[in-house]
């Protein structure tokens, strides 16, 4: 493993909703509406961008198609998120719930989780229920961190934030929702007559572990404390946040996609070293994106990182060695699968280049 990989509520809802929660229903309702077209674009396509850390030499030809992969999961998953999180009573709570975890976006856990699976089974549909809660946990990650007390977003995926449409309370509540129905939908969908309940056991403890604070919530607190601390920041503290706050999650994916699939112990060792490198990676570009592209084209407010004193990669180490640490960490990802049969293994390949060239 390389240097740098190895440092890696229910409170009741009114059911009184007045004009207020109606203007908020219509409001998310004519919002999705005229989003739509552009998010099914953007989370079933990979186009190729002008930046990218990626280079020609360190792309595995295979016959594999990316692009036609990603779309045909992006319509399995579209599907089961959909189905995961019903529109039921209290109306505001679940509303919200569905606003952000249906608002589109690239579905790389999902894609990961799946595509680790299929690295040892044909039957890739077990893994859908912790693909699907994967996303959920993510999509809660996303609508607490854009509150007015966290980053203060009113953008995500261009579309309005979750409190922005809903109200800061509503919102909270319904990231907690999200995360609670992610373990309940891991331990009660899986179908318990293709999966030992052990290792179904195994993937919510593994999940919980990479979400809670010695995962992402650590991440998160440690990258809150630093900000404004340039002079006190540290590249060990850096590859601290980005392991825990990005890398835990995509490492969760991955991990629970192949014991599902029946992985062994030296299988989930190799693909642990893989996800931590790719997810350093994510979070690496992420830092180069935000100071080189617009909003527009992030979908998101750009230049955030800066405006508050965030320590990044860019900020701590300037923009060309962060793109060569991008680079470095998407080769050694992609060196790990090279023991596995190319066409089992072309999927991970391919989301560790798309993660290396992503523009938004």
């Amino acid at each position: 493993m390389s240097a740098i990989t190895n440092t890696m509520a229910a409170v009741p809802v009114t059911a009184r909703m007045g004009s207020k929660g109606t203007a908020a229903r219509a409001r998310a309702i004519a919002a999705r509406k005229t989003n739509a077209l552009r998010f099914e674009r953007r989370s079933t396509k990979v186009q190729t961008k002008p930046f990218s850390v990626v280079s020609a030499q360190a792309t595995v030809e295979t016959e594999f198609d990316f692009n036609e992969y990603m779309k045909a999961k992006a319509v399995i998953t579209e599907k089961a998120l959909d189905e995961s999180v019903a529109q039921q009573y209290p109306d505001s709570v679940h509303e919200s719930m569905r606003y952000s975890l249906l608002a589109g976006g690239k579905r790389i856990r999902p894609a990961l989780c799946i595509a680790a699976c299929e690295m040892f089974t044909e039957d890739s549909s077990v893994a859908m229920p912790t693909a699907c809660a994967l996303e959920m946990i993510h999509t809660m990650s996303l609508m607490h961190d854009d509150l007015p007390c966290m980053d203060n977003d009113d953008f995500r995926r261009g579309k309005p934030t979750n409190h922005k449409v809903y109200g800061e309370q509503c919102a909270i509540l319904a990231g907690d929702g999200l995360l609670t129905r992610a373990f309940e939908y891991i331990a009660m969908a899986t179908p318990l007559d293709k999966v030992d309940p052990k290792v179904v056991l195994r993937v919510v403890a593994y999940v919980a572990k990479c979400v809670g604070s010695e995962g992402l919530v650590g991440g998160q607190i440690v990258d809150i404390e630093m900000e404004g601390a340039h002079e006190e920041a540290t590249l060990e503290t850096l590859q601290y946040i980005h392991a825990h706050k990005t890398a835990a999650l995509l490492d969760a994916a991955v991990v629970s996609g192949a014991l599902l699939g029946g992985a062994t112990e030296e299988d989930v060792e190799r693909l642990t070293r893989y996800s931590q490198n790719i997810g350093l990676a994510f979070q690496v570009i992420d830092d180069i994106l935000d100071c080189t592209q617009t909003s527009e084209q992030l979908g998101k407010t750009a230049g955030k990182d800066d405006a508050v004193g965030k320590t990044t990669y860019p900020s701590l180490l300037g923009l060309e060695e962060s793109k060569r640490i991008g680079l470095k960490l998407i080769e050694d990802a992609k060196a790990e699968l090279s023991v596995y049969d190319p066409q089992r293994a072309a999927p991970l390949i391919a989301l560790a280049d798309y993660i290396g060239s992503r523009q938004n």
